[in-house]
This record gives structure tokens, C-alpha cells and sequence, in this order.
């Protein structure tokens, strides 16, 4: 089974020690590392070449998360697992690669993602985000998951997942027209063709970031922008709502045991990020406030490949 990593970057140079060393600690490596660089002006296209890397260059303004992740795919033909990381992500245990690909054992797997850990020193708010999301039980995943775990249930992160290759060109790979969420809406193609997929938890990456409020709403504007443009995905799997929900409370819990002083800012950021995914699901109406160019700044995702 030939594997080949894939990792989007740019300007990366200032994570880039830190991934290369997680890359190397790995007790089993890919085949081969893809780099697709959006014209960095850090070096970081010379930095990939210098640790053994293959690197593609594309002009900045053409990526796109689901189009430029296909398009990598097309670019290792032979390998039969493709991973998919981001620049800042970093495996932090040897076994990593190895734990996220043992899941592949099960031919009815078509996808994995690991788990992802807060960063040292990280705030309440960039800590409990992890431990919300990416709890330490492994758990599988499939169609019929939608009426227990509703949307949470086509949950994934191309921070560190992993996709067969089959199984992803069966649902004819990545789309190429949604900018955000393109791992999501892979999952739900999935799951819709009988695939499961599995989160495993003893697969484990460091990644967190210290939101701006700006970056907050950018992503929840384009969460409701992604859940108005593929409504089926609602219809089918539900709203994401209650999810919501139970996050807002145990994010309380949470700081309110380990970080107190953050729960102001957490309050806020909790009425920011509901009027910014209104926003996204009414994105018609935003465009006729604010005009057109304003709805596609709002839109407009950080350029950060995370």
C-alpha cells in the first residue's frame, strides 16, 4: 500500500522546522511528500525541495481548497492513501502516520482523520476547541450514523486526514467549486455510496490557532455560505444547531474551571459567530445590504492553507 502525504503552504517558513521534524519522527513515512505552494515569498518552495520534498508552484490567486486538493491528487497516481495535512499542523508521536493508516485495514474505510491537540500555552477558548472536537476515543462512522450523531457525523478535518484513493475518485474526488468544507461534503458523498469513515484518536497532530474575532466571523460567514450552497447536506444530515449548542456549554464549563477570565470573550465570540453563519445561510440578502464585492469580502477565507 503506497502512501504519498500532501500538504498545501503558504509562507510557511516559520512552522516549517517544526512540521519537517514531526514528518521525520514517524515510524512509517510516506512514499512520497507533495508540496503544492501558492508562491510563497518566504521560501518556503526551497525550503520543502532542501528536506527531500517534491514542490509544485501554482499562482496564489488559483487555489482553491477543494480544487487544489484534487489537483495534487491527479499528481501521485500510484499512491493507493492519500494524507492530507496542513502547514501548522505538527505530528507529535511517532506513531502518528502509522495509527491514521491502520485504519485502512477495514476495506468498508474510505476516510480517517486524526486527532488534533491545543499547542502549548494555548488560551481556554483555543484549548477546549480541541477537547470539544477531538475527544480520546476512536470511533467509526457511517450512513446510518446520521440519526444518532446528525451532522456531526460527516465531522473531518483535511488538517490530518487520510482518504483512499478509490474510494475518493468514486465520488468523482474533491469538488472543485466549494472553497471551504471540502472535506465535509467528501464525506457526505461517502457516506451516501455505503463508505464509512473512521476519526482515530491515537493518530495525533498539534494544531490550534488563537482566532482573530475577524478570522471567527470570516469562518462562521463561510460556514453558512457552504450550508446554503449545499442545503442537502441540512436536508439529509441535519442541522448543526444542537451541536452548537452543546459546544456553547461546555466551552463555559470548561473555562470556567481552567479559564475564567476568557468567558467575556467567549460570550462574545459565541454572538459574533451566530450572526457571521446568519449571514452566510442569508447570503442572497447580505449581498443586497452591503453589495456584492462586500459579501465576497466577507466570504474572502484567511489565506492561511489551514
Amino acid at each position: 500500500m503506497k502512501i504519498a502525504l500532501i500538504i498545501p503552504t503558504l509562507n510557511a517558513s516559520e512552522n516549517w522546522q517544526a512540521l519537517v521534524d514531526g514528518i521525520h519522527l514517524q515510524n512509517l513515512l510516506p512514499d512520497q511528500v507533495l508540496v503544492i505552494d501558492s508562491s510563497s515569498v518566504d521560501g518556503t518552495a526551497a525550503l520543502a525541495r532542501a528536506a527531500g520534498f517534491r514542490v509544485i508552484e501554482i499562482d496564489r490567486r488559483s487555489f482553491n481548497h477543494g480544487g487544489t486538493r484534487q489537483a495534487a491528487a491527479t499528481r501521485v497516481p500510484d499512491a493507493d492513501i492519500l494524507i492530507y495535512m496542513t502547514q501548522d499542523a505538527v505530528p507529535c508521536v511517532a506513531d502518528s502516520f502509522r495509527n491514521l493508516v491502520s485504519a485502512f485495514s477495514d476495506p468498508a474505510i474510505g476516510a480517517a482523520y486524526g486527532r488534533q491537540i491545543p499547542r502549548p500555552h494555548a488560551s481556554g477558548i483555543e484549548a477546549h476547541a480541541r477537547f470539544f472536537n477531538y475527544p480520546p476515543t476512536s470511533r467509526v462512522r457511517s450512513w446510518a450514523s446520521r440519526s444518532i450523531l446528525g451532522f456531526k457525523s460527516i465531522f473531518f478535518s483535511n488538517t490530518f486526514g487520510a482518504f483512499r484513493r478509490s474510494a475518493l475518485m468514486s465520488i468523482g474526488g474533491f469538488s472543485r467549486q466549494v472553497n471551504f468544507g471540502e472535506d465535509t461534503l467528501a464525506v457526505a458523498h461517502l457516506h451516501r455510496a455505503g463508505w464509512r469513515t473512521a476519526y482515530v484518536a491515537d493518530a495525533l497532530v498539534q494544531h490550534s490557532h488563537a482566532n482573530s474575532l475577524i478570522a471567527e466571523f470570516r469562518r462562521y460567514f463561510e460556514i453558512g455560505v457552504f450550508h446554503q450552497r449545499e442545503h442537502w447536506l441540512v436536508d439529509e444530515f441535519g442541522s448543526a444547531g444542537g451541536e452548537g449548542r452543546r459546544f456553547v456549554l461546555s466551552e463555559l464549563q470548561y473555562l470556567l474551571k481552567h479559564d475564567p477570565v476568557e468567558i467575556p470573550s467567549a460570550l462574545l465570540r459565541t454572538l459574533m459567530k451566530f450572526a457571521a453563519y446568519q449571514a452566510g445561510r442569508h447570503e442572497s440578502i447580505t449581498a443586497r445590504w452591503f453589495g456584492s464585492t462586500s459579501s465576497a469580502k466577507f466570504a474572502k477565507f484567511s489565506e492561511r492553507r489551514s
